[in-house]
């Protein structure tokens, strides 16, 4: 199968559009080791491209595709380390603004307690990536993509939910596909209302929809609240969404398609140094195998080995593999817990 009928010729795979930020890790390498502690404790950190867009940017740089963005970044040294990683990386940064009233990129600490226990420090407030507005959304642009992915955070307030809207329009009325990944975060919500208003406004233009089942309750929650992972798919796919993937962390997760069926995966199993940063993982691991027009079952294989590879990483950007990296990721998982170890 291919992505639904993309454009092969446009130039860009995925525009990613939603937040740059900065993630501050304890410190975990040969010269110095933060072991698992309370924040508090923790004196050495090391700083990481951070924000599920931008991670899924990088992700997907790393397994060869050609991503671009859309995004507000802090007129600062934090938005020269931001533009100057996507540079490295081959990421188009043509469509990445510089803030220019004193906006400042998020900013992540993280807590990491043991494998199954972390937390995060946030600091949000007048945060750069949610100034992006509708003038930043250029149809040019959006329409030498094949796909582009809006993170809900970029709807939690305005100017960055009606760009977002405005990109989600433009892109169905361009051809260019839609996936929308609800990518929840609490901070910068108003109530429960708001946060179903706007990610049901951008699951009707989407293709693909990715989320947790405490994001689809969000979503869901004047639309059609109390809804199972089966009545959620037949939903959105009943308003054209053509993959609806429902994640339940440790259970797995299932994706459910436009023709009736559903493919299920398990994670696989790895020490975790962390209990985030999988998503991300998955999220780019799955997008890429669907551009390379593989069945569903296997690009969800692929996405659930790159989740697993991260939890045990140390960051949720630099630690991104290639293709080969999950390849032989999977191999070798295989090798030690048989052919279907992930197969639900």
């Amino acid at each position: 199968m291919d992505l639904f009928g993309y454009d092969a010729s446009r130039p860009l795979d995925i525009i990613c559009l939603g937040r740059i930020a900065l993630d501050f890790n304890p410190a975990y390498s040969d010269a110095i080791k933060e072991e698992f502690k309370p924040l508090k404790d923790v004196h050495y950190f090391e700083m990481f491209i951070g924000g599920s867009p931008a991670n899924i940017a990088v992700g997907i740089t790393h397994h060869g595709m050609k991503a671009g963005f859309f995004a507000k970044i802090s007129d600062d040294q934090f938005g020269d380390f931001a533009s100057d990683y996507f540079n490295r990386l081959g990421i188009d940064t043509s469509h990445i603004t510089r803030c220019t009233h004193g906006e400042k990129l998020g900013l992540t600490f993280t807590e990491m307690m043991g494998p199954s226990k972390s937390d995060i420090l946030m600091y949000r407030n007048d945060a750069a990536d949610l100034k992006l507005g509708v003038d930043d959304i250029d149809p040019d642009y959006i329409g030498r993509a094949k796909a582009i992915l809006i993170s809900g955070t970029a709807l939690a307030s305005s100017p960055s939910r009606e760009a977002a809207l405005k990109a989600a329009l433009l892109a169905k009325r361009l051809g260019t596909k839609v996936i929308f990944d609800i990518d929840y975060r609490p901070y910068n919500w108003e109530n429960d209302d708001t946060i179903s208003i706007y990610y049901s406004a951008v699951a009707k233009e989407a293709d693909i929809i990715m989320g947790s089942r405490e994001e689809f309750d969000l979503m869901e929650h004047l639309v059609s609240p109390g809804m199972d992972d089966t009545q959620s798919a037949s939903y959105w796919r009943s308003r054209g969404v053509t993959i609806v993937v429902i994640k339940h962390g440790m259970q797995g997760s299932t994706a459910y398609t436009g023709d009736g069926k559903s493919y299920s995966i398990k994670p696989f199993p790895v020490e975790a140094r962390k209990g985030f940063g999988g998503g991300d993982g998955y999220g780019s691991g799955f997008l890429y195998g669907l551009f390379q027009g593989w069945d569903i079952a296997r690009c969800l294989e692929f996405g659930s080995a790159e989740a697993s590879m991260m939890v045990r990483s140390n960051n949720c950007s630099d630690s991104l593999p290639t293709a080969q990296e999950v390849a032989e990721f999977i191999e070798d998982e295989k090798s030690r817990y048989g052919e279907m170890v992930a197969r639900a």
